[in-house]
């Protein structure tokens, strides 16, 4: 009987062994690990992931930019139109929500999607050297690259700047940069407006800031023009009956971003707008 107990007794701990045993290999581990993440952190922490993440992301900024220009062009129109178009981006979905409540809440999810938009793209870059460290030695495989693409590191990088400079600039009025951003209209009509028009026409008559702010332009028109291209390939849109079409609207959309904002701080320096 006491072995009869003693073998019972064993057979229950090796069952309980058992029962808490964890997985057998790392690949069932890394199996379990993977279950217990959300779908869309699963996804984005591969690389094809994160590409659906830039050109997501990318189509959203582009959109912003090319409404941005748009919506700028009123400049042309005189001060009262521009200005009114400013005042009615603060007033955007008042007074259900809280004057100006819309436009930060839009400005938030911009700076969501920039942010995304360069995490995947700095994660997507360590994780490509890591699959390849050493660098192709072809020169051919190198020449076959666009230079807009071989260059969107750099053009990335300079845009990066320049919209932090034309918030310092334009937006916040920061510092120095530009006092009078912000100003109100004292007089008119339009009294008590923001006089925005003012404020572009303070900013950009200073010849370093307009010789800036069309090299940046530029920049923006070269990250503009692969990003759009490549945007169609990251979301599996690439054949080659459209390859031309693909390569029309990259060319179109970066020709009208750069021609509408390399505009403004001509006009300006021409005496055109002031």
């Amino acid at each position: 009987m006491a072995q009869v107990g003693r073998s019972g007794k064993a057979q229950d701990t090796m069952a309980q062994t058992i029962t808490k045993r964890g997985p057998v290999s790392g690949t069932a581990v890394a199996r379990s690990a993977r279950k217990r993440k959300p779908f869309l952190l699963d996804l984005y922490g591969t690389a094809v992931g994160k590409k659906y993440a830039m050109a997501i992301t990318g189509i959203g900024l582009i959109g912003f930019v090319v409404f941005h220009m748009i919506g700028n062009l009123k400049m042309y129109m005189g001060a009262s139109d521009l200005n009114h178009y400013a005042h009615f981006l603060e007033k955007l979905l008042y007074p259900i929500l809280p004057e100006k409540a819309m436009l930060w809440i839009l400005r938030a999810g911009l700076i969501a999607m920039l942010l995304l938009h360069l995490h995947a793209a700095y994660t997507l870059t360590v994780l490509n050297r890591r699959a390849r460290p050493v660098k192709y030695q072809s020169e051919r495989d190198y020449q076959v690259a666009s230079f807009a693409s071989r260059s969107m590191r750099l053009t990335g990088i300079v845009v990066l700047l320049f919209v932090i400079w034309h918030l310092l600039d334009l937006t916040f009025g920061a510092g120095s940069i530009n006092s009078y951003t912000g100003s109100k209209i004292a007089d008119g009509p339009d009294a008590g407006l923001k006089d925005v028009y003012g404020a572009v026409v303070v900013s950009l008559e200073r010849v370093p800031v307009a010789i800036f702010y069309v090299l940046a332009n530029i920049m923006l028109g070269t990250h503009l023009f692969h990003g759009v291209w490549s945007l169609f390939q990251s979301l599996g849109w690439n054949n080659p009956k459209f390859n031309k079409w693909r390569t029309g609207a990259a060319t179109g959309i970066a020709t009208l971003v750069v021609v509408g904002n390399v505009s403004f701080p001509i006009a300006v320096l021409a005496g055109i707008v002031g």
